[in-house]
């Protein structure tokens, strides 16, 4: 018992005990917290049953104790950290979310930029793109290397409170929802829910985000930055622009989402039914629910991208009088738009780019907010430990 993982505070001596080594090795027993870094504490009650087997020597102590240890791992296992102090839950969610938001678009945001511009009805004859590396490519080559992140403090300024309330609703309305539904089980109409909900809170605050940042993708682009960008469609276009496509944008993210998190619960039940921590189950989980859900959506996701850009040369080859459709507003003028522009090929266009996106994206988001909520439920747990033995002694 050498390490400090196994045995922490207020080692006693035989001095301070009268010289009685069976006495000091029970005290030191009562700060047992992490045993071989598996174990999450060892409660007082377990001391008891060491007392009487403690001799004077080092060897039995040690024994005893991993013994002892072992034999109580049923009744002072790890804990469930899906299920979070009470309490703490919502800001953990919220923070994990956070994080998790952010760097899931700022690292895809290269791939995301090429989406949107496979996405464009008519696009310039410069930005016609084979496929997604053929796209990079060619906007690296001849716009420069930092080209395919143009918009990307818009996204990472909208993502973080975005995903904080995403995460924080879904996690409360799933528990919710579940203990009514199907109380101590998962219910999958109850995930289907929580997603949809939590969509209108995160597509609430995160669309004037997507707007400035598909403007800004788009070739051509005439803005100079992010705050420029604001301000011409704001006084252009109004205020409302920035919310021209939310109605489209649910329409599309809430079975986006809803798919999502069924397809990822059920995975997660095959793949980890104990709902430990387990990283290769939680990315394999995310990628496969993102790419069913991103191939479902996509026509919606072309029609979003077009009202969002207000593409110039699609506006141009709709006209047939002055002044004619001057901006295209609504779900059914975009799908007729896209519809007369590009058949039913053009509901698919960037298909390829927006799984391709949404595989690594949905992997890297649900990675990162599980590893958070982990983390943080982890230190809560021991900070609480730590201040109930505190009380005790």
């Amino acid at each position: 018992m050498e390490t400090d993982g196994f045995v922490r505070r207020r080692r006693m001596t035989a001095g301070t005990t009268g010289n009685d080594p069976g006495v000091a090795g029970a005290s030191a027993g009562a700060e047992v917290r992490w045993l071989g870094g598996r174990f999450w504490g060892v409660s007082e009650s377990i001391v008891g049953s060491l007392t009487p087997r403690i001799g004077g020597e080092t060897e039995i102590q040690t024994i005893d104790l991993i013994r002892s240890a072992q034999d109580a791992q049923s009744e002072d296992s790890e804990p469930d950290y899906e299920g979070l102090p009470q309490g703490a839950s919502t800001s953990t969610h919220m923070l994990a979310g956070a994080v998790a938001g952010i760097m899931e678009h700022c690292l895809m945001f290269p791939i995301d930029c090429v989406k949107t511009r496979m996405q464009s009805l008519q696009p310039d004859p410069a930005a016609r793109y084979r496929n997604v590396m053929d796209a990079l490519r060619r906007i690296v080559a001849t716009e420069g290397i930092w080209r395919p992140l143009r918009g990307l403090n818009a996204t990472a300024i909208g993502a973080g409170p975005a995903h904080a309330l995403y995460f924080a609703s879904y996690e409360k309305l799933k528990k919710t929802l579940s203990d009514v539904i199907h109380p101590g089980a998962n219910s999958h109409l109850a995930n289907g829910t929580a997603g949809c909900v939590a969509t209108l809170l995160h597509d609430a605050v995160m669309n004037p985000a997507e707007v400035v940042k598909q403007r800004m993708q788009m070739y051509n682009s005439p803005y100079r930055g992010v705050l420029d960008c604001v301000r011409a469609v704001w006084q252009k276009e109004g205020p409302t622009a920035f919310y021209r496509s939310y109605t489209t944008q649910l329409t599309m993210n809430v079975p986006f989402q809803a798919l999502h998190f069924m397809t990822y619960e059920y995975l997660q039940e095959l793949l980890n039914p104990h709902r430990q921590y387990n990283p290769s189950s939680h990315m394999l989980s995310g990628a496969l629910a993102g790419a069913i859900a991103a191939a479902a959506t996509t026509p919606l996701d072309v029609c979003k991208t077009l009202l969002n850009t207000q593409e110039s040369l699609a506006l141009g080859s709709m006209s047939s009088g002055k002044g004619a459709h001057r901006h295209i507003s609504g779900l059914a003028h975009a799908f007729r738009t896209v519809y007369r522009l590009g058949g039913l090929r053009g509901f698919f266009k960037g298909v390829q780019a927006r799984v391709i996106y949404q595989m690594p994206s949905t992997a890297i988001s649900w990675s990162v907010y599980e590893f958070f909520k982990y983390g943080l439920t982890k230190h809560q747990y021991n900070k609480r430990r730590t201040q109930q033995m505190e009380a005790e002694m």
